[in-house]
């Protein structure tokens, strides 16, 4: 059996065995942005369902898991760093893997410019420069050279952003579980300042509120376990490729789980339900809020956390579009100047740069329209993650269907697993679409064609996907010449060597 750390990739390719296991972990973990998820979601999460926030974070992790296991098999058999693109293509013909490729590029356009803008300002916020913030136009400037700035980084090297990413993520832990150690401290000591509750174990139904309220929340919590498949973007550039990548995206959804538990049990107890459902549209800002309750003097700690959280989200997110769109362009479903390597750096740096330009327009041109309309593009994600996460759990029992029979492992973790994780994102992207066509349900709380923002911004990010790939199967035709495969029998038992 080959090597799995001997470099395979021909020369030009991506670098080969640039990072190891744990540097895939960390970037799968950062690319969730974990303290600027939870800030964003804990508010609207506890306004719908109280106290059982922490049974939604437990009951939006199964989906994950089951997805994450997906991840795993079929990167064992194609360490492509497009995986979703690649695999679906494999699995299910060129037309569904082009749409699979399709969301996840534009997932990290739409997202990069916010996450980029919530790591300027709680940074202003952690130094003492409130009045920076209210600038609308030195914020944006900010955010625009931070974006380049993170850009630059990612073609340098995945070395020099996985060292970058080592130190945010410490940064960012550190910070999350000083604040919940306080926060649960002051509870148990009676010092609180807010409405504190004591912990309980029944927190953890998330069954508790039920009805539509569980449904919506559900989907907030996808949204912020939403990004741990970068590790598997990097698979042509990690030690082991043909296992590591998959085992970092299955254990970054484990640690994600544990870190969003504790921290909502200690934001709950701290605020109360009542606190933090009248300060819901506060959105990331209520750390703001909490960090002065909990951590007085020490607030900026609070503060920094989502500031790194952001700001390393912002790099690692770049991470899946530009290797996605370098995948395409090699298997000639894209031009091909977007699968341009870096001849010193190995790194996609065309793509990367693409990808860094239409997310700075996005975010520019929708931040003219309102604030509240960037919030409503960030909604439209779910649909788009929703959509190509189901589509790579159905892909890996499609591709493996020939030996689901095997063993009750294969039909459990390869089969079953990953199709009722498909379906209960299918299911949750149904709710969303009906929650989203009500335009009472926006941010803006305007109507767009008679639908809710959100929707409109989802729907039309899925035509101009449909119109752009009729258009190229018209120019160039090779790519939709590829025919559906089944598991080899060898890979599935990791007797043949693993592809390069």
């Amino acid at each position: 059996m080959a090597d799995a750390t001997e470099d395979t990739h021909p020369p030009g390719g991506l670098k080969a065995n640039a990072i190891g296991f744990v540097d895939a972990l960390v970037i799968g973990l950062n690319s969730t942005s974990p303290a600027y998820s939870l800030a964003a979601a804990i508010g609207p999460v506890v306004a719908l369902v109280g106290v059982h926030a922490p049974g939604v974070m437990l009951a939006s992790f199964v989906p994950m898991l089951l997805i994450a296991s997906a991840f795993y098999y079929l990167n064992r058999v194609d360490q492509d760093c497009g995986t979703t693109f690649s695999w679906v293509t494999r699995a299910m013909g060129p037309w569904a893997g082009w749409l699979g490729g399709w969301a996840i590029t534009l997932t990290g356009v739409l997202v990069v410019g916010s996450l980029a803008d919530v790591a300027v300002t709680f940074a202003l916020l952690a130094f003492g420069l409130e009045g920076w913030v209210d600038d609308e136009l030195l914020r944006e400037t900010l955010t625009v050279l931070l974006i380049l700035v993170m850009t630059a980084v990612c073609v340098i090297g995945t070395e020099v952003s996985a060292k970058v990413q080592n130190v945010l993520i410490l940064a960012q832990v550190a910070c999350l579980l000083v604040f919940a150690v306080v926060a649960i401290y002051r509870v148990y000591a009676d010092t609180g300042s807010l409405d504190s509750v004591d912990p309980a174990f029944g927190w953890l139904d998330p069954f508790g509120a039920g009805g539509a309220e569980l449904t919506a929340s559900l989907l907030l919590g996808v949204f912020i376990y939403w990004g741990w498949e970068s590790a598997v973007n990097l698979t042509e550039e990690v030690e082991n490729s043909a296992t590591a990548p998959g085992r970092a995206a299955v254990w970054s959804t484990v640690v994600l789980l544990v870190t969003y538990v504790s921290v909502a049990y200690a934001v709950v107890a701290y605020a109360g339900p009542a606190y933090l459902a009248e300060n819901a549209q506060e959105e990331e800002f209520i750390f703001a809020l909490l960090a002065d309750e909990v951590m007085g003097a020490w607030d900026w700690v609070v503060l920094l956390a989502v500031s790194t959280s952001a700001l390393a989200s912002t790099q690692t997110t770049i991470i899946p579009a530009s290797r996605t769109a370098l995948s395409m362009a090699r298997r000639h479903a894209l031009p091909a100047y977007f699968g341009h390597i870096h001849a010193r750096f190995r790194t996609p740096d065309v793509s990367t740069w693409w990808v860094a330009a239409i997310a700075i327009a996005w975010y520019v041109a929708v931040r003219q329209i309102s604030q509240n309309a960037l919030f409503d593009s960030l909604t439209a994600l779910s649909l788009l993650i929703a959509f190509y996460y189901a589509l790579t759990g159905v892909a890996c029992a499609v591709y493996y269907r020939r030996h689901l029979t095997e063993s009750p492992h294969h039909f459990l973790l390869i089969g079953l697993g990953p199709l009722v994780g498909a379906g209960l994102l299918v299911w949750l992207l149904v709710e969303s679409i009906g929650d989203m066509s009500d335009p009472a349900n926006s941010y803006s709380g305007v109507s767009w064609f008679g639908l809710g923002p959100p929707l409109v911004i989802g729907i039309g990010i899925t035509l101009a996907g449909v119109v752009l790939m009729v258009v190229w199967r018209l120019r160039a035709p090779a790519f939709w010449a590829e025919r559906p495969e089944v598991a080899d029998p060898a890979r599935v038992h990791g007797d043949a060597p693993t592809e390069p």
